[in-house]
C-alpha cells in the first residue's frame, strides 16, 4: 500500500456522496484523502443546494472523517499561479485550491471533472470518470 496523500476536489466529494460515477475510485482513497477548506465549503453550499439542511450537510461529511485543511498563504500564492495555466480549462477558485494543497503536499489531486483532463500543469491528478 502506498503512503501516496490524494487531496480531494468538490466533486470528487459529491461524487462519493451521492454514489455517482467515479464514487468507488473516490472511495478507495479516502484513508489518505485530505480537502482544502474551499472545497469543504463548496460541498456543504451544494449539499445545501440540493436541499440538505446545514447541520445534515456538515454531518455527512464529518462520516467521511477526512482532514479539513485551512488555506494558508504559500497555497494561496500556488493558487493564484495556477490562473493563467488553468483559466482555458475553466478551473474554478475551489479547483486551484484543490491543486494548490496537492502541490504544498506532493500528492495526487482528484477529480471527476473532465476538462482537467486537458491541463498541462506540473501537479499530479486523476479524473476518476
Amino acid at each position: 500500500m502506498t503512503d501516496r496523500i490524494y487531496v480531494l476536489d468538490a466533486s470528487a466529494l459529491l461524487s462519493l456522496l451521492f454514489q455517482e460515477p467515479g464514487a468507488e475510485r473516490v472511495e478507495a482513497r479516502l484513508s489518505r484523502a485530505l480537502v482544502s477548506a474551499v472545497n469543504y465549503h463548496e460541498v456543504l453550499a451544494k449539499l445545501i443546494d440540493r436541499g440538505v439542511k446545514p447541520n445534515e450537510a456538515s454531518a455527512m461529511l464529518a462520516e467521511l472523517d477526512v482532514d479539513i485543511i485551512a488555506v494558508d498563504r504559500e497555497q494561496a500564492d500556488i493558487g493564484g499561479a495556477l490562473r493563467a495555466s488553468t483559466r482555458a480549462a475553466g478551473l474554478s477558485l475551489g479547483d486551484r485550491s484543490c491543486l494548490a494543497l496537492t502541490q504544498v503536499h506532493d500528492g495526487v489531486a482528484v477529480t471527476t471533472d473532465q476538462a482537467w483532463a486537458t491541463l498541462d500543469i506540473p501537479i499530479q491528478f486523476e479524473v476518476v470518470r
